[in-house]
């Protein structure tokens, strides 16, 4: 092979030295006395025993073969015994899992039939090999933490997807997720596992005994007195459920672990492993000495010091030990054993500088003197072994163990040769190199030695979120144990810190992209495997237990984004007209243009085949870009055709675009545009992402919005929108789970209050009390020490200040490519919908992760930010261009969130006036075939805090049960926007149409709750009653508690709307005033006589206190209705008061009673039943003191003198009206209105509501063109002159 280090061309071969006399002319180059000395030192015997100087043979190139066959020589026995059979053992001399016959189940098993990922309900597994005598040992690394027995069973055990490895006679294995050991009984053993654990499986066949270690620790004896004998052998053998994994290590690989005695059941290659460490000490003797032919002796030197001279003596000397060398380094064990340790060892002996230095001589020397094959085998098997040894390497207080392993990985990775063949092949080709930017979290803190880092722990009394208040002050105590724990944590976080700034040296390499001379930069290796990356993980189509673990994304993204900014501000630094990291974005043509692929995700707009489609012409108008129309037809047929046969494996790579120009490379004027074609991420170069002097590259197609200058290079834009889908993949759900350590923490602080007030009001005689008491308090003290310690790891790790600024810089990013996309009109739609996704996400991680350690208002330009998002909320929400069900509930949600919050809601009044009416406009739209419920929720909160006893954060009747999550935006304290309901209310006055509209929806979906409402809680009443014992469906009570919640909620918008602009509902000069009072009062009569009757459905089911029906009670609905009440008849005008008053008692369903009922006055027993139980207690708004005023309740007191004062007074005059004069739709209201032209004829009130619908007779089904009034008394008086 010819090697391309240093301007000099060697092969391996050209070394292999013969008797050729013409090689003896190589010694002339030093003394030959001097050429010996060297060559002496170098091949020392293996015993290190120096020979005399005159008793030795001179050695030279020619004699040297001969000496290094004799050095290398291993006795014949040993190497015969190794390859016999050993007693003991039966089967291959390679042991793997017998993935022919030897399973049961779905199982993935890996290529070097090692590792087994689990892939139904309880597959299980054993090895090809067995043992019947001797003590033998294998390793199983954890990958995943879930359930799964490890052990060893016999030939004859069968196995089925119920019962595995440890269920059946004579097979026994130890199981960490539920801490038991398991031979067809079960008992407590061992300790709980995690990933990352190594667990070692030792059976002594001698003794009959059966063991298990844990990272080296020993978990004891699991099982004696093992069947032996006759045909009983024990094969290594796994059961595991459904996507759990393992690595098995039989002897492949040296043991993390070996035990005294015990041997693997796969022999190591003894002979190789001799030869190797012989040979290594004589490349290690080259390294550290160096020849002096002027003075003729040699020179010790650090092997740092060591040079490449091009010295022949040198050179011939090295191609001698590679010729042995080489085909040795190809062994997996050897490279892990002999390789790896040396180069762990120059790591750990010195500073990284001249580790980095040694290992490249190492490197330069591997590609110079060894086949190119075997180079890239040896560097593919030592960066396995190097990232299984920090993957499986055990927490110690330092982490001095993975800041090795990751300085090594740096040593290699700075060598260009190296890193390119590794990013190429290797890094995320073949190992889940994702694994390298991962610090685990230890799952048992004494081993990781967090007692000693953090000796006091501390834990928050409450978390101070926002709405929620503090208990107490802290005690002066309490205060030096939080002093004490934050240094503690402090300290833990510096450790961290060290590995962390490793971890980003790495990715700085990978980004490297000043690294051209041999070929494409590192840089865009990286980006076309990252893109692949981000593809399999963001396919549904992908391979679920190949994806990446969320735990690891969330590392790599803030890794990610380290390196990424540095090169950023690099970059600005040597490009002033450029921008800085802080004002990042990715530009909107992006999106459009072709030359970044999303693979299948949805765009705001839709399919990208229908938006190119539709779109064709604006991106011809303001991107210059035409759509090549053969691509825009395979694009069509793909989307149709999904049942196709899947293409080869080697065409499913990234599909990406380029662009080719129409017309030769200068710059384009306006007029000429770009056409699109696809290209495959693989065939990119440099100059398709950078662009170059006429090429934009990633960013052809600026439309005339964006700047001209450009923000950064290219390929770091394509970086930050590869982070964006990062975040969104998974790493958002990831921050959230994490919170689970502070909610444990929270709830065993709060027992532990408990605990210990009961401790304080036990009575001292009752000692056996006191010692269950003091015993619980034990109990929760050492949980919480340990919780406080695993959550000051996970502060350090994941929830750190740096963390959050990492989040808020993503936010921000997103902010600006969301607001810079806006500018670009119809090509918005372009934008995937993962940007909205993470801007909403990022915010609620903020807000709601990082607290109580560090809060979202400490972070620089805070509030600017929260305006920005509000006005994305407030305007995207309702935008047409974005048509994703999922995305636009989101936004509403969201929205709805956001008005929950002093903060936000104040950030939501600082956008600009323009954009707050549209808003609310949007809101105000008739609610038809949108989220009206959330629509509803946004309305309902802006109100809130202004309406009759309308000031609770929770229900009164909840006060005594147990409390929830305060941060949740439904119990925030009540927060109003005056300025938001005064916007409200100019719309409603705006126009003839806004509020009409507006007020029917509400109006038919407030119909539609209460009467869901009450069909269902019909149902759960008989189900209550039935003899026989039944289950009420929890989602039919969350539903039917759904259903309760939009009642009340609609009939608070109704009370707004009523406060902020009566007129709609009084002034009857309006054309629909009328219709909409009668509406209002029916359905306000409705609702009364359903939930004010005594002993009625109501009642009952309020009674019975369901689980999930908490929230159903008599307060928050009868509150809203009177609420509406007292503004129509209390508050309004004289004449408003008089028309509202005699609409609703001209409402056949109204009832005095159900007003009475408010203030307590009980409805009479009607004649014949019994009378209520003396201690029964009636509803009544005056036992509400807390929630309202004296002054409401007078309000209250007047209005139900009026009304039976006003009901009196109607009852005296009104005149009996036949059957045929009273509506034949409702019965109720007397015929006041005729249809034309067919002349049939109702009351206004139906009719109105009718025709706000549909403008079909009732009837006849005849076109309604007018409606006039009808008078009996002048339509009898005008036929009689007629005649």
């Amino acid at each position: 092979m010819a090697s391309k280090e240093g301007g000099m061309a060697f092969s391996r071969k050209s070394y292999k030295l013969t008797s050729d006399a013409e090689r003896s002319r190589v010694t002339g180059i030093v003394h030959e006395k001097l050429l010996s000395d060297y060559l002496h030192r170098v091949f020392a015997s293996p015993d290190h025993r120096p020979a005399a100087a005159t008793s030795r043979k001179p050695l030279n190139f020619q004699n040297l073969p001969e000496h290094l066959d004799q050095l290398l020589h291993v006795d014949d026995k040993e190497d015969e015994e190794s390859q016999e059979q050993v007693e003991g053992r039966l089967g291959p001399s390679t042991v793997v899992l017998d993935h022919t016959g030897g399973f049961e189940g779905l199982l993935l098993v890996d290529d070097d039939l090692l590792g087994v990922i689990g892939h139904s309900n309880f597959g299980t597994i054993r090895s090809t090999t067995c043992v019947y005598k001797g003590k033998w040992i294998y390793e199983v690394l954890i990958s995943s933490q879930g359930l799964m027995q490890i052990g060893w069973c016999t030939i004859n055990c069968r196995f089925n997807q119920e019962e595995g490895v440890g269920d059946t006679h004579n097979s026994y294995a130890y199981d960490g997720n539920r801490v038991r050991k398991w031979n067809v009984t079960t008992t407590n053993y061992g300790k709980a596992w995690a990933a990352g654990d190594i667990v070692s499986c030792l059976i002594d066949l001698d003794e009959g005994t059966l063991s298990f270690s844990l990272n080296g620790v020993s978990l004891g004896t699991a099982f004696e007195n093992l069947s032996r004998g006759l045909g009983m052998a024990y094969f290594p053998a796994i059961s595991l459920s459904f996507k759990e994994s393992v690595a098995f290590n039989f002897g492949s690989r040296p043991l993390r672990y070996p035990v005294a005695g015990y041997r693997p059941l796969q022999d190591p290659p003894s002979t190789s492993l001799v030869r190797a460490q012989r040979l290594l000490g004589c490349f290690r003797a080259v390294l550290s000495m160096e020849l002096d032919p002027v003075e003729g002796r040699l020179v010790e030197k650090e092997s740092s010091e060591w040079q490449l001279q091009g010295q022949p003596t040198v050179l011939l000397t090295l191609a001698h030990i590679f010729h042995h060398f080489a085909p040795l380094l190809c062994e997996v064990y050897v490279v892990e054993a002999v390789l790896m340790s040396f180069l762990l060892g120059v790591v750990e002996a010195g500073p990284p500088e001249q580790a980095q230095t040694v290992v490249h001589h190492v490197l330069d020397l591997l590609w110079l003197f060894m086949e190119d094959y075997e180079v890239q085998d040896c560097l593919k098997q030592l960066m396995m072994s190097l990232l299984r040894l920090y993957r499986f390497s055990p927490i110690v207080p330092d982490l001095s163990l993975q800041i090795h392993y990751l300085r090594l990985t740096i040593a290699i990775l700075s060598h260009e040769k190296s890193r390119k063949f590794l990013l190429s092949n290797v890094l995320f080709d073949v190992l889940r190199s994702v694994v390298f930017f991962y610090i685990k979290s230890p799952l048992r803190v004494e081993e990781a030695g967090l007692q000693e880092l953090i000796p006091t722990t501390w834990w928050p009394h409450r978390s101070p979120r926002e709405g929620k208040e503090e208990v107490r002050e802290e005690t002066s105590e309490e205060r030096l144990r939080r002093r004490a724990y934050e240094r503690g944590c402090q300290r833990l976080k510096k450790r961290i810190e060290v590995v962390e700034e490793l971890q980003v040296q790495i990715l700085k390499l990978l980004l490297n992209n000043k690294d051209n001379n041999g070929g494409e930069a590192s840089r865009y290796i990286f980006l076309t495997k990252f893109r692949k990356f981000l593809q399999e993980n963001a396919s549904g189509r992908g391979n679920t237990p190949m994806l990446c673990p969320p735990e690891y994304m969330v590392c790599f993204l803030h890794r990610l984004i380290s390196a990424l900014r540095f090169y950023w501000d690099e970059y600005k630094a040597s490009k002033p007209r450029t921008s800085f990291s802080e004002e990042a974005y990715v530009p909107p043509q992006i999106f459009y243009n072709g030359k970044v692929d999303y693979f299948d995700l949805q765009r705001l707009g839709g399919l990208l085949s229908h938006l190119r489609k539709t779109l064709k012409d604006d991106l011809a108008s303001k991107a210059n870009i035409l759509i090549d129309p053969m691509e825009l037809q395979a694009t069509t047929m793909d989307d149709l055709d999904e049942d196709e046969e899947p293409a080869p494996a080697a065409a499913q790579v990234p599909r990406t675009a380029a662009v080719s120009l129409m017309t030769p490379r200068r710059p384009l004027s306006a007029s000429e545009k770009v056409k699109v074609r696809t290209l495959s991420a693989e065939q990119r170069t440099r100059e398709d992402i950078e662009g170059s002097q006429w090429n934009e590259g990633l960013l052809v197609g600026r439309p005339p919005e964006e700047p001209e200058h450009p923000l950064t290079e290219n390929s770091l834009l394509e970086v930050l929108d590869g982070v964006v889908m990062m975040y969104n993949l998974s790493v958002h759900q990831q921050l959230g789970k994490m919170v689970g350590v502070s909610d444990d923490v929270n709830e065993y602080a709060m027992a532990l209050r408990d605990t210990e007030d009961k401790l304080r009001r036990c009575p001292k005689r009752r000692k056996d009390i006191l010692a269950e008491l003091s015993k619980s308090q034990k109990v929760f003290s050492e949980k919480l020490d340990h919780l406080s310690r695993r959550l000051a790891w996970v502060h350090a790790a994941v929830y750190s200040q740096e963390k959050m600024q990492d989040i808020y810089w993503l936010l921000r990013v997103c902010l600006r490519t969301i607001e810079h996309g806006d500018r670009t009109g119809s090509l918005f739609a372009f934008m995937p919908e993962f940007y909205l996704s993470v801007a909403i996400n990022s915010y609620s991680a903020l807000k709601n992760y990082f607290g109580p350690v560090h809060s979202m208002e400490e972070l620089p330009g805070y509030e600017e930010t929260l305006t920005r998002l509000a006005a994305i909320l407030a305007k995207h929400f309702a935008d047409t261009r974005i048509v994703g069900t999922d995305i636009r509930d989101s936004l509403m949600q969201a929205l709805a969130s956001y008005v929950c919050y002093p903060n936000s809601l104040r950030a939501v009044e600082r956008i600009p006036e323009e954009q707050r009416i549209a808003m609310v406009r949007n809101l105000l739209a008739p609610y038809e075939q949108r989220p009206w419920a959330q629509t509803n929720w946004i309305l309902v909160r802006l109100w809130r805090g202004c309406g009759f006893g309308y000031r609770y954060t929770r229900l009164p009747h909840l006060l005594k049960t147990k409390p929830e999550d305060a941060s949740l935006p439904s119990l925030q304290k009540p927060c109003p926007s005056t300025l938001l309901q005064q916007h409200m209310a100019d719309l409603l006055r705006e126009g003839p149409d806004v509020a009409p509209s507006f007020l029917n929806s509400v109006l038919n979906q407030l119909n539609w709750a209460f009467s869901e409402f009450i069909g269902m809680i019909q149902e759960i009443q008989q189900a209550a009653e039935r003899l026989e014992r039944n289950f009420v469906d929890s989602r039919q009570l969350k539903v039917c508690a759904t259903c309760f919640d939009l009642s009340v909620s609609l009939l608070r918008v109704l009370e707004m709307t009523i406060t902020l602009v009566p007129e709609i509902f009084l002034d009857w000069a309006r054309p629909t005033s009328e219709m909409l009072l009668r509406r209002l009062a029916q359905l306000l009569n409705q609702v009364l006589n359903r939930v004010t009757a005594e002993r009625n459905l109501f009642d009952r089911v309020v009674t019975l206190r369901l689980p999930g029906l908490e929230s159903v009670d008599h307060y928050p609905i009868l509150v809203a209705v009177t609420g509406i009440l007292v503004r129509l008849l209390v508050h309004g005008p004289a004449s408003g008061t008089e028309r509202a008053t005699s609409v609703l008692l001209a409402d056949p369903c109204f009832q005095l009673r159900s007003i009475s009922y408010l203030l307590g006055q009980p409805e009479p027993p009607a004649p014949g039943t019994a009378l209520p139980a003396p201690d029964r207690k009636h509803f009544s708004l005056q036992s509400y003191t807390d929630y309202i005023n004296v002054e409401e309740l007078a309000q209250v007191e007047q209005m139900l003198a009026h009304l039976t004062s006003a009901s009196a007074q109607a009852a005296a005059a009104s005149l009996p009206t036949s059957e045929e004069d009273l509506c034949p739709i409702c019965y109720a209201h007397p015929i006041s209105a005729v249809f034309q032209p067919c002349g049939h004829k109702s009351c206004k009130a139906c009719i109105d509501q009718h025709l706000m619908n549909n403008k079909d007779c009732f009837f006849c089904k005849a076109t309604i063109v007018s409606v006039e009034d009808w008078d009996k008394a002048a339509h009898a008086s005008a036929t009689s002159s007629a005649a």
